[in-house]
């Protein structure tokens, strides 16, 4: 079926299920309509698994964001959507494997006529939709067209640069003086100075929560760094034991302690949730007790799985605490519009799962939907469950829905974990037992397991058959219309 850009469909909830939504938030979920929370989502670029001072690195100091977890939850087991930056941010964005929406393989580049596409509901436009102010303040790098950009996408207002500053992209604005910093529409600078942009986010963002203190607000804050080229301003220069990378993630530990002190200042810091996580891997472990191998591209879990920390505890979540739940980036979609009291929209099939009884303290496991314990608890019963006879006796609903299915930089499905067990699928078919083996040296020999996840991995292939969705896509004379327009 074809899904031409040009048609946009309605997803606005009906008068009816927003009341609904929030009859059940009232009295069951503790989150009355006038006191829904804020949310702050800081993203960062190519920070590794160990790259934080609450995650074993040594070379750096990390104060801030250290008492952001240890006042919080932090995620050991926490998995990007994908090993490279655009399908990562469009699986967090849409709550969606970025297969499922079109947008899995490698980048976005300037030249690039694909995107999300409109008909899709990013987590932007669904608060939007349910009363929140909303920002994106940072690198967006989902598609530059028209109808790809962050205000169309369900973002208010915008700040940053819609591209990265590698050199594969640079080159596509030499003519024009070099890469844009932008406020919404409007060159607020070229080229952009890397060394700049991790202060010039944070003051933005600062002054976003400042406009919108007496509503609720949804500021996503996806910083450039630690992409490279690395930028440091001259005050943070030398001061790790780790070069200019070293030197970067202290100064975004003290833009991270900015966004902090200014909730507190404004008097919101109750109210809001904060989420910290890295949009993929970057490197393997430098001690022997850092075992985790791979790098940024790959599947290993070097290259996915990444740290992430929830702090809340103004508005119920659980303080001081480690989960080691198998958690994914599609799963905060879910999550966070259950902390709003809204709920995603019949009809809208995702992968995310509604993460918040963990998060509140209330299980150790992510609830089975038929529990329903939160808002949007039953969201992976939409998901297509029809398994041939081969697979039937041997995967319950339950463990296709929790398990998670690594995809690499070029969208093809490599491998699939269920607990603590992960399956890679190619060139040949090998099982690792992550909990004892997390570096993944050692085959394990389970047949019955084995067959569990490869039947996992024979009944996504399926749905993503069926199901998945295309990416937007202009046409070639619409995209050298909108590249002139907007030099």
């Amino acid at each position: 079926m074809e899904h031409p850009v040009t048609v946009m469909m309605d997803l606005k909830p009906s008068v009816l299920l927003l009341f609904a939504g929030w009859l059940l938030v009232l009295l069951g979920h503790g989150i009355a309509a006038s006191e829904r929370p804020n949310i702050v989502f800081i993203l960062i670029d190519d920070q590794g698994y160990y790259d934080l001072g609450c995650y074993g690195a040594t070379e750096v100091e990390t104060p801030r964001i250290d008492a952001m977890a240890e006042a919080g939850t932090r995620f050991t087991d926490y998995y990007a959507a994908a090993p490279i930056c655009s399908p990562s941010r469009a699986g967090l964005l849409t709550g969606c494997y970025p297969r499922r929406v079109g947008n899995a393989v490698w980048v976005h580049r300037a030249d690039s006529r694909s995107g999300i596409h409109p008909d899709e509901l990013t987590i932007a436009e669904l608060l939007k939709e349910n009363g929140y102010a909303t920002a994106c303040i940072g690198k967006w790098h989902l598609g530059f067209q028209e109808p790809f950009l962050p205000g169309n996408q369900g973002f208010d207002h915008y700040f940053g640069l819609l591209h990265n500053l590698d050199p594969v992209e640079v080159v596509y604005f030499e003519d024009e003086g070099g890469v844009p910093l932008m406020r919404n529409r409007d060159v607020v600078k070229r080229p952009a100075d890397p060394a700049e942009l991790t202060k010039a986010y944070t003051d933005e963002a600062i002054q976003f929560m400042e406009r919108n203190r007496e509503k609720p607000f949804f500021l996503y804050l996806p910083h450039t760094m630690l992409h490279n080229p690395l930028g440091v301003s001259e005050e943070f220069k030398g001061g790790s034991s780790w070069g200019e990378y070293g030197d970067a993630i202290e100064e975004l530990d003290h833009h991270v302690d900015r966004v902090f002190d200014s909730l507190k200042r404004l008097g919101i810091d109750d109210k809001t949730i904060v989420i910290y996580a890295s949009d993929n891997g970057r490197g393997p472990g430098r001690t022997p007790e850092q075992r985790i191998r791979g790098r940024k591209l790959s599947t290993y879990e070097g290259g996915i799985r990444v740290p992430a920390i929830a702090w809340g505890p103004g508005v119920g979540l659980q303080k001081g605490a480690e989960s080691s739940a198998v958690v994914r980036a599609m799963d905060w979609y879910p999550t966070l519009a259950t902390f709003a009291g809204v709920s995603v929209p019949q009809g809208r099939v995702i992968d995310g799962r509604d993460i918040s009884p963990l998060l509140q303290g209330e299980t150790k496991i992510v609830p089975p939907p038929g529990m329903k314990r939160s808002l949007n608890a039953a969201l992976p019963l939409r998901r297509r469950w029809d398994p041939p006879g081969e697979w039937a006796p041997i995967i319950k609903r339950q463990e296709y829905n929790d398990a998670f299915f690594y995809h690499g930089s070029q969208g093809a499905l490599a491998a699939v974990r269920w607990q603590q067990w992960k399956l890679y699928l190619n060139p040949t078919l090998a099982l690792y037992d992550l909990e004892k083996d997390p570096s993944e040296s050692k085959l394990v020999r389970n047949r019955d397991i084995t067959r569990k996840l490869r039947g996992m991995a024979v009944l996504f292939q399926e749905e993503m058959q069926f199901d998945a969705r295309p990416a937007g896509v202009v046409a070639p004379e619409a995209r050298a219309s909108l590249e002139k327009n907007l030099k």
